[in-house]
This record gives C-alpha cells, sequence and structure tokens, in this order.
C-alpha cells in the first residue's frame, strides 16, 4: 500500500514539473511575458538554463502563473489541463505552503 503512494506521489510530482515546465516553455515564447517573468524573478538567461530542473524553482514557475488568472488560464489551455489542475499539481512542488 504504501508503495502505490508512493508511485502516486512521484506521478503527481512528475505531472506538476512537465506543466510548470510547459507554462516556462509559454512563458519563453513572447517577449514581454519573458521579460516580466524575469524582471519578477531577478533571474537571467544563464541562471534560467540552471534552475529548469529544480523542483523548487519550477513550483516557482507555478507561483508566477497562479499570482495572474488571465495567464493561469492561456498556460492551462496550452498544456491541456484545467486551471484548477494547475494549483492542484502545484502543491506537488516544493515550496508551497500547506494549506494554501
Amino acid at each position: 500500500m504504501f508503495e502505490r503512494r508512493e508511485a502516486m506521489a512521484t506521478g503527481a510530482a512528475d505531472a506538476a514539473q512537465a506543466v510548470a515546465l510547459s507554462a516556462l516553455v509559454f512563458l519563453l515564447e513572447d517577449s514581454e511575458r519573458t521579460s516580466r517573468f524575469l524582471s519578477v524573478t531577478g533571474l537571467e538567461g544563464a541562471e534560467l538554463a540552471q534552475r529548469i530542473q529544480d523542483p523548487a524553482f519550477l513550483g516557482g514557475v507555478l507561483d508566477f502563473i497562479l499570482a495572474d488568472e488571465t495567464l493561469l488560464v492561456a498556460v492551462a489551455g496550452a498544456a491541456g489541463v484545467r486551471p484548477d489542475r494547475v494549483a492542484g499539481l502545484r502543491r506537488c512542488l516544493p515550496g508551497d505552503l500547506p494549506g494554501d
């Protein structure tokens, strides 16, 4: 039973990372979105490339998306998921506060 729960948690974390990467691609496809993301995060291109596989960073990408409903709807549509699913997946990545 424990192994099944662990596998489910791993699957959810993988799904969360996949959606976060999809969101990041969406942001980087448009220069205005890219500029805003980099401005808000304080990151530069080289640092972004270094952190792309960091689950906590990917959680931050989802935090950025979740802070803007219009962006959230657009990203969710591009990723093929419901907007409320993005919020649920966010909880699977490090840095999320319990009970949010």
